[in-house]
């Protein structure tokens, strides 16, 4: 980030940029200039909406009571676009938030509902540069998995459900699109601001409070309502401000859209990574979270229970040829080294070794426990006749083994639960 360039656009010295931790899309940063604080978000983004469009939505949204920073100026540096807002103070971490009874007190919930509630009155007049999204399914389809790609099996399941139960449209909106925890700027007052607008779009208001109950955003909370409340509290508050009340079967259809849209997504995040496009640490762990969602698709379709007891972590002390230290032992002490002598290092940096350390977790689980899953998976497929999880995929959406639909269910049940006590074996504990 050229802070003499930006200097320029503010008339004042920029001082104390430093880029923040967080952000799979977009870069942000933290400055002063002329006595303020302010945050600069920049980049295009990938599969993101321009940084104009979101000054627009968050403007139309402050004018219809929806607390958002100030949008200061937006326009392009050397020419990379950009937005530069007003910061705003408060907590945005989730672990934190829900950890903190001040910040998640009682009545959250409906003070969400009525937030969303609020933003869905935004007339679409005041939007312009915002497009509609269109079919929601079709954009499942058209968004996640053209040129050949195929969801995993229980995502497949997940579509399938969304195809076949689709309730009424609750008509047309401007739509946040990311409404969740670590995207809202918490204080003991409540929500100071709604930020990360880079997938606003126009469509049904329910996506916006089935995104929110998603349960990748609870966090591991009991909480369906963003880890902040239960789903009938959301729906009191929203009804309160709109006027009407959504259905227990549209926010169920919309919740579960989004677990698929979630799963779908991580894989095209982890292609930006396996391509080169985009080499990150971030992306690449990323990457294997959708079978957290397939376990979740289960879980929302009655397939599959929460496991209460935490797995024991895989042994691995095969040190016959290489003898001591084994892999194992090199990836523990690589996994400290970064817990305790990287992550204390700084925002940013802290925050990427977190994550790789997860992934050196992944990877040592992967040695001890891949070889016999993987063995366990080829038998499954073969035994319906499936060369590979896509040949799997495409049967549960054409119907090609409906005829063997509970040994589809048992071959997609254990195959999710093999590759989740590789990926993050505590999400098999998680509360529904």
């Amino acid at each position: 980030m050229n802070s003499a360039a930006l200097s320029g656009v503010l008339g004042a010295p920029v001082e104390g940029l430093t880029r923040l931790s967080g952000g799979a899309n977009r870069e942000t940063w933290a400055l002063t200039a002329g006595g303020r604080d302010l945050v600069l978000r920049g980049g295009a983004g990938t599969r993101s909406v321009g940084l104009h469009v979101e000054a627009e939505a968050m403007t139309a949204a402050a004018r219809a009571g929806v607390p958002v920073p100030e949008v200061v100026h937006t326009g392009e540096l050397d020419g990379s676009p950009y937005l530069l807002m007003a910061r705003v103070d408060g907590e945005t971490i989730p672990r934190r938030i829900l950890r903190d009874a001040a910040l998640a007190a009682p009545g959250r919930a409906r003070e969400l509902g009525a937030l969303l509630a609020r933003l869905h009155t935004v007339p679409l007049a005041e939007v312009p540069a915002v497009k509609p999204a269109g079919d929601a399914l079709a954009a499942l389809h058209g968004g996640y998995l053209t040129e050949g790609r195929v969801p995993p099996p229980g995502l497949a399941l997940g579509l399938r459900e969304l195809a076949g139960t689709r309730p009424e449209p609750a008509g047309e909106t401007l739509v946040h699109g990311d409404f969740r925890l670590g995207n809202l700027m918490l204080g003991p007052d409540g929500v100071r601001a709604v930020l990360d607008w880079e997938l606003v779009h126009t469509g049904d208001p329910v996506e916006d409070l089935g995104w929110l109950c998603a349960k990748v955003w609870r966090f591991g909370s009991p909480h369906p309502a963003g880890g902040l409340g239960s789903r009938e509290e959301l729906l009191d508050g929203y009804g309160a401000v709109a006027g009407w009340r959504p259905s227990a079967a549209q926010l169920r259809w919309w919740e579960l859209y989004a677990t698929v849209r979630w799963g779908l997504m991580t894989g095209l995040m982890a292609e930006r990574h396996l391509s080169g496009a985009e080499p990150s640490v971030e992306l690449a762990a990323i990457g294997r979270r959708a079978c957290e969602q397939e376990f979740d698709v289960l879980l929302a379709l009655g397939l599959a229970a929460p496991d209460p007891a935490v797995p024991p972590e895989p042994a691995d002390d095969d040190a016959a040829l290489y003898g001591r230290p084994t892999a194992t032992d090199l990836l523990e002490a690589v996994t400290a080294f970064l817990a305790g002598d990287v992550q204390p290092g700084g925002d940013r940096v802290g925050f990427h070794a977190r994550v790789a350390g997860n992934v050196l977790a992944t990877v040592r689980r992967e040695l001890a426990l891949g070889p016999a899953a993987r063995e366990r998976h080829r038998a499954r497929l073969a035994r319906l006749g499936c060369p590979h999880d896509a040949a799997l995929s495409r049967a549960i959406l054409d119907g090609g083994l409906d005829d063997r639909w509970d040994d589809v269910l048992d071959a997609v049940r254990s195959d999710v639960r093999d590759r989740v006590l590789v990926a993050n074996p505590r999400h098999l504990t998680a509360p529904a």
